[in-house]
């Protein structure tokens, strides 16, 4: 696999952070943009110092909002991962943290829609996404859709060859239906506005990882109602969403990202069953 250049923005998230340790681990030059550079490693890792991988990591510092604090480093990228966005809005965390009324917050978190950005097709190269709520708060419509429609667009005056976007296998229950009807808008965005790019879009469930605890019991519970699934055919998953979805350890798609990267012939949609094919595929390389 020859050497490649990425740039992944949320790289110092808890998948991003990951996915910069598996292109690192194959030599590649990777740059992380995020607003606090390095990670916080004990947020992200079972341990608070920094890794010894960290060190081939180029951790910059930008806001992904405004591309004058990134643009530089697009230079030269043969890809671009956008491994960022949101799970919670404001409101659904303040309802449920008290912080505001339980009917107020959730009415505003499952309304119908909110703003975003201004359009992100029709801004110029280089112009700051501005959120439309009249708070200032970024909604899914910000995060979740016009940040990665907005990343393509700089990536794309950059001439960068991939694009990858880190979406979700589907919706909960217990989460707005915006949640994954903004990243199926990104998706659809992406495709069908620049489609000479390679663009990959990855669809995974829910993400554990044994560096943090309180994943664990999730992904248990997810893997049995994954297995339940599977016995009736996949009709849970019109019921439930995501919560049926076979959970996958972050390092798993992480692998499967870069290995998507290294692979000109992949592109479109990954689904959790390519994800693992994929992950494997890479792991096996790594053996020879």
């Amino acid at each position: 696999m020859a050497k490649k250049k990425i740039v992944v923005a949320g790289g110092n998230g808890f998948l991003g952070s990951r996915i910069c340790k598996s292109a690192a681990a194959r030599g590649w030059d990777v740059v992380s943009l995020s607003r606090s550079g390095e990670p916080v490693w004990s947020s992200v890792t079972s341990s608070a110092e920094a890794p010894l991988w960290s060190k081939s990591v180029s951790w910059q510092k930008a806001d992904l909002l405004k591309p004058a604090s990134y643009q530089p480093v697009l230079k030269d990228a043969d890809a671009v991962v956008h491994s960022m966005g949101i799970l919670l809005e404001a409101d659904y965390k303040g309802a449920l943290s008290g912080k505001e009324s339980i009917w107020g917050g959730l009415s505003r978190a499952f309304s119908a829609t909110k703003g975003g950005s201004q359009n992100p097709l029709e801004r110029g190269v280089g112009e700051e996404l501005r959120p439309q709520e009249k708070d200032g708060q970024l909604t899914y419509e910000l995060m979740n859709r016009d940040s990665g429609t907005y990343r393509l667009r700089e990536a794309n005056a950059q001439e960068v060859s991939s694009f990858v976007f880190v979406s979700a296998a589907a919706g909960t229950p217990i989460l707005p239906k915006r949640y994954i009807t903004t990243k199926r808008d990104a998706e659809s965005t992406i495709a069908s506005s620049l489609p000479k790019m390679r663009s990959i879009f990855l669809r995974p469930g829910f993400l554990y990882d044994s560096s943090r605890k309180f994943t664990l019991p999730i992904a248990f519970f997810g893997a049995a109602g994954s297995m339940a699934n599977s016995v009736v055919g996949g009709r849970l998953t019109a019921l439930v969403g995501a919560a049926v979805e076979k959970p996958l350890r972050a390092d798993v798609v992480a692998e499967a990202v870069v290995e998507a990267i290294g692979d000109d012939s992949i592109k479109g949609v990954i689904t959790t069953e390519r994800i693992e094919e994929l992950a494997n595929k890479a792991w096996r390389r790594a053996m020879l």
